[in-house]
């Protein structure tokens, strides 16, 4: 068991967290011993994954949230608050992409975009940074993108908007450090799930397969692993960084000779 201060199991709060990478986030972080909030716009499926976890001996409680609307992030927090009196650890794994030929792009989809991959991420940051800073000790994830790192055809607004993480990482790191809080990114490359089963063409995966060293996508496993790894004690002189988790496509230029 992951223990806080007090000797009771320290909250875990994953935005996003009812499928995809964030159910795996949450999976994780219930199987390493933190009582997980699985935060969603889609209680139902939040709470089916809240009691697969609890069924599998974890503990784990579903909360609704919508990341998109400032008064759902501060009515979630202060469910938590009452409820637990802490958040210990934070990641912000919730956001959308669509892609559009810049050309094109609508400008509907670029604010929503702004608004939950960047603003939702700010605001849930602060929310849970005033819960960790009573108690000096505290852990934010931001799940960014190698999309924030590498630009990619149509990523105008979902690019844009994961370099604003990591440049948003790096300004909460220097400022919540003072109240023993550390924040880093973990900037997945494709990875198999729903989302990119919806949006990446075979065109797409075949792109991103000819650029990578590995050869293939990842796991949402791998991705939970590097988020386990940051939220945890043994990484207390980690903070300010992005950490790819991409099978070698931020670091790969030329690959056949």
């Amino acid at each position: 068991m992951i223990k806080n201060d007090s000797g009771a199991r320290r909250v875990a709060l994953v935005t996003g967290g009812a499928m995809g990478i964030g159910a795996a986030i949450s999976e994780r972080l219930a199987r390493d011993g933190y009582t997980v909030l699985v935060a969603d716009i889609n209680l139902a499926t939040a709470e089916k994954t809240a009691a697969a976890i609890t069924a599998s001996g974890g503990s784990a409680a579903a909360l609704h949230m919508d990341v998109s609307k400032a008064e759902s992030i501060a009515a979630a927090f202060a469910s938590v608050d009452k409820d637990y009196g802490r958040c210990d650890v934070l990641v912000a794994n919730a956001g959308i992409a669509k892609t559009f030929p810049f050309l094109e792009f609508p400008i509907e989809n670029w604010l929503l975009t702004m608004n939950i991959n960047v603003t939702g991420v700010m605001l849930c940051g602060q929310h849970a940074a005033r819960l960790m800073a009573r108690h000096k000790w505290g852990r934010i994830v931001n799940i960014s993108s190698i999309s924030g790192i590498r630009a990619g055809a149509g990523r105008t607004a979902y690019g844009t908007s994961k370099a604003a993480v990591i440049g948003l990482t790096r300004q909460m790191a220097i400022e919540l450090a003072e109240h023993g809080i550390t924040v880093n990114s973990v900037a997945p490359g494709p990875v198999d799930t729903p989302l990119t089963q919806e949006v990446h063409s075979a065109e797409t995966r075949k792109s991103f397969n000819d650029a990578i060293p590995m050869q293939r996508y990842g796991s949402t496993a791998e991705i939970a692993a590097a988020v386990a790894f940051l939220a945890g004690e043994d990484s207390s002189y980690v903070t300010g960084h992005v950490v790819p988790v991409d099978g070698g496509f931020v670091a790969a230029g030329i690959l056949n000779i």
